[in-house]
């Protein structure tokens, strides 16, 4: 049922689903500042430490499709509540781990929890608030929500960490999940099953989620493993084999995972395609960032994510101001603004020294990239939902965040390769080792605020929609 945002019931609708969307994302970076104390408390190796970060994007990337999918089929209620009663689950299991595997097995089992929860989630928000003003605000929160998590995850992780421990990363899920369950039975209606099991797509299935999960995984692993390795080559090539395989049979089903008709709304792959390279570059952001704070600057994980308060601030006020001049803008000119806008910041921030300070060396560039990060989110957001049928909006949710998951796996895979290879040069020439780390740490954050700007030019090609189709209207077709 279509709600009016401007009602006390709507607003609670929305304050629920950003709450759990808030939810899914910070679990992608709250580990992050937890990691030397898990390492230390469970003995983890180096190598195997990395499968805590990367165990949640991997499944959280891979099951994305299905997760949308199903939730258009099979209620997108019914599919909520199975992904949060999945993701509290194992973020207890996770906070009671006693070795290594059972920890990254529950980050596996979360981000499964996860891949079915947003999407649905997204789907509701769209369903439930009628395109046009009302939905442009739904977004706008929606996506100040998503940009403000990376960095609050940052700042919690550090709190938790030098607070009650680093289980608290994982055990505060599961109370919250409670309470997020007991909202959505109270204000979510439930929604038919539009389709049978029998009429799931199953090859469709284990070919798109197994090529995503080959590329995430192969993604992951090309750092260490080196680019040039036959494992990596083969890797690539075989999630290019089964993605190929996936759209060949999607082409052929009765009932396909993904209606390849819905890339015919336009502009909705071009949104998409620009989430996945601007993502790249933001998420270099945080990882480098936080890793020249705690190795060159020396700061403590409390300090590392408190640095992160002001683009937290920034976001919001972004986010807000977007929300408001997206009717008479429309979602192009925000979305290609904000990125220019980010990636000078980027650049920017590229420039740090070896002796710098808060103050003066990041401070003023996480503002600016908080500026264009916040418009980034609502813009894209809005213009990868709009004009999308209800029956295809958990789809189109699934899409979008699985553009965001391949995004940051991707970039982070190429953006550490970069900043290793700088930094062993400079070890090899006998240079100190914060001159060495500073260097690769900035030649990553250069090749992000790269990245960032080819997503501007990726732009271009996003329709300019104000939100003036109707939620329940056909697709926009490309001429």
């Amino acid at each position: 049922m279509v709600q009016p945002l401007s009602s006390g019931r709507g607003r609670i609708i929305l304050l629920l689903l950003c709450s759990i969307a808030f939810l899914d994302f910070i679990d992608a970076s709250i580990v992050n500042v937890a990691l030397p104390a898990m390492r230390d408390d469970l003995g983890f190796s180096v190598q195997s430490l990395q499968w805590v970060p990367s165990g949640y994007l991997l499944t959280y990337g891979g099951f994305m499709l299905l997760g949308g999918r199903t939730a258009d089929l099979l209620g997108r209620r019914r599919v909520l509540v199975a992904g949060t009663l999945l993701f509290a689950v194992s973020s207890a299991v996770g906070g009671l781990a006693t070795s290594p595997g059972v920890l990254v097995g529950s980050r596996l089992a979360q981000g499964i929890g996860a891949a079915f929860m947003l999407p649905a989630t997204l789907s509701i928000l769209t369903t439930t608030f009628a395109e046009g003003a009302d939905r442009n605000k739904a977004l706008g929160v929606w996506g100040g929500v998503a940009g403000l998590a990376s960095a609050a995850g940052v700042l919690l992780g550090g709190l938790l960490t030098e607070g009650p421990g680093w289980r608290w990363v994982m055990l505060v899920n599961p109370p919250i999940c409670v309470a997020v369950l007991v909202a959505v039975f109270l204000l979510i209606e439930g929604d038919r099953r539009a389709a049978r099991f029998a009429d799931f797509d199953l090859p469709g299935t284990v070919l798109a989620t197994g090529g995503m999960l080959l590329l995430v995984f192969t993604l992951v692993k090309a750092p260490d493993v080196g680019w040039d390795a036959a494992r990596t080559v083969g890797g690539l090539a075989g999630a290019l084999v089964l993605i190929a395989l996936f759209v060949l049979n999607e082409q052929r089903s009765r009932h396909p995972l993904l209606p390849l008709s819905i890339f015919r709304v336009r502009g909705l792959a071009a949104a998409d395609v620009t989430q996945l390279t601007a993502i790249a570059g933001f998420v270099s952001m945080f990882f480098f960032l936080s890793l020249y704070m705690v190795n060159v600057l020396g700061y403590s994980p409390l300090e590392t994510g408190s640095a992160y308060l002001p683009l937290c601030l920034g976001v919001g006020v972004s986010a807000g101001i977007t929300a408001q001049i997206l009717p008479r803008t429309g979602t192009r000119p925000v979305i290609i603004v904000g990125l220019l806008v980010a990636a000078g910041g980027m650049f920017w921030l590229s420039r740090i020294p070896v002796d710098g300070s808060y103050p003066a060396d990041l401070l003023p560039q996480l503002v600016i990239v908080s500026l264009g990060l916040g418009a980034v989110f609502v813009g894209v957001t809005t213009a990868a939902n709009a004009g999308v049928p209800a029956d295809r909006a958990g789809l189109a949710a699934a899409l979008l965040n699985a553009s965001q998951q391949l995004g940051a796996a991707l970039g982070l895979a190429i953006f550490s390769a970069l900043a290793t290879a700088r930094t062993d040069d400079l070890l090899a020439e006998h240079k100190p080792v914060p001159e060495a780390l500073t260097a690769g740490f900035s030649r990553a954050l250069l090749a992000g605020a790269v990245f960032i700007l080819a997503a501007a030019l990726v732009a271009v090609r996003i329709s300019n929609t104000r939100g003036e189709h109707a939620a329940d209207s056909e697709p926009v077709l490309v001429a």
